[in-house]
């Protein structure tokens, strides 16, 4: 290593060899200057470049140490910083799961309570069902709205584990428009509503808990925003590819166009939603988000003060498979 420095420095050396040679020169050539001065001047000089080069020696050959010893340097930083990341990805990880063991519990207890909650409120149906007819209405509808919000809590918790919750199998559509209307049909009564049906004598391949809570949204957002005395069709076709397709048509408020890209989204209510106080935003979120697991599209058209038309397409069978498959 010394001798690599004495080349890289051979430069120093031969100027400070070149200095002392002309020096001398200059003092043998001086009669007056004695030649033992001459001798003590050489040595003196010779020492402190010898010091010079031997303290640039150590201090350069501590540098080069420090540079070598630089990724041994690096390496203990990178594993202390991933040392670091690793406790946070743990804590974080330790964090989820209590967060996710949390939240399983309030489901939980949430599905309990409107499970218990359901008991009584049956118990209340069969006793308003006794009740004098003038009596019986308006809380028949109170019951209703109690009924319907509940429906909603329930899917709500439950659309999370829609896909273990899935049973496939032929649906007649016919039978779950009937049940669904008939559910509705105190409220339906109350703003003396039509409801005109054709074309929906067709089975489709579906969940029929999901496919009837999808279409009982739908029904009752155009139950609640028809005038009284108007009209709900409920009619069957089908498209250009052949998916079977169910029109759900009311001719109340509509919605105004700058709601429709935005009806689905979670609590958003419109400007025609805030004119009810009991509209919550949730019903055609949950329908929608419950559709896509089916495979079913949900499109709508509407005017506003001349109505709304929600359309719900169906896949085929082999597309409803792949559907549910992925």
């Amino acid at each position: 290593m010394i001798w690599l420095f004495l080349r890289e420095r051979l430069s120093w050396i031969l100027f400070f060899a070149i200095c002392m040679l002309w020096m001398n020169l200059l003092l043998y050539l001086d009669v007056g200057f004695m030649k033992v001065s001459t001798t003590y001047l050489n040595a003196t000089l010779l020492f402190f470049f010898l010091m010079f080069v031997v303290w640039r020696y150590f201090k350069e050959m501590k540098f080069v140490k420090d540079i070598a010893d630089m990724p041994n340097k690096f390496h203990r930083v990178e594993e202390l910083i991933m040392s670091k990341l690793n406790e946070s990805a743990l804590e974080l990880e330790r964090y989820k799961n209590e967060l996710t063991i949390q939240f399983s519990e309030e489901r939980d207890q949430h599905l309990a309570w409107v499970h218990e909650v359901k008991t009584p409120l049956t118990a209340m149906k069969l006793i308003i069902e006794d009740l004098p007819i003038d009596t019986r209405k308006p809380l028949e509808l109170e019951w209703l709205r109690i009924h319907l919000l509940l429906d909603q809590s329930l899917h709500t918790l439950r659309l999370a584990s829609i896909e273990q919750d899935t049973i496939l199998d032929k649906v007649a559509l016919e039978k779950v428009v009937a049940k669904e209307i008939k559910e509705l049909m105190s409220w339906c009564l109350a703003k003396n509503l039509a409801i005109d049906i054709e074309g929906i004598q067709v089975s489709i391949l579906s969940d029929q808990k999901w496919l009837s809570f999808i279409f009982r949204q739908i029904l009752s957002n155009a139950v609640k925003y028809s005038h009284k005395g108007d009209t709900i069709s409920i009619y069957g076709t089908k498209d250009d590819e052949g998916h079977q397709q169910l029109h759900i048509q009311d001719t109340g408020d509509g919605i105004d166009p700058a709601d429709v890209p935005r009806i689905f989204q979670k609590a958003f209510t419109g400007s025609t939603g805030r004119k009810q106080s009991a509209s919550t935003g949730m019903g055609l979120y949950l329908a929608e988000n419950s559709a896509k697991k089916l495979g079913i599209t949900i499109a709508v058209q509407s005017k506003v003060n001349e109505g709304s038309t929600f359309t719900l397409t169906f896949p085929k069978s082999n597309e409803f498979v792949k559907t549910i498959s992925k």
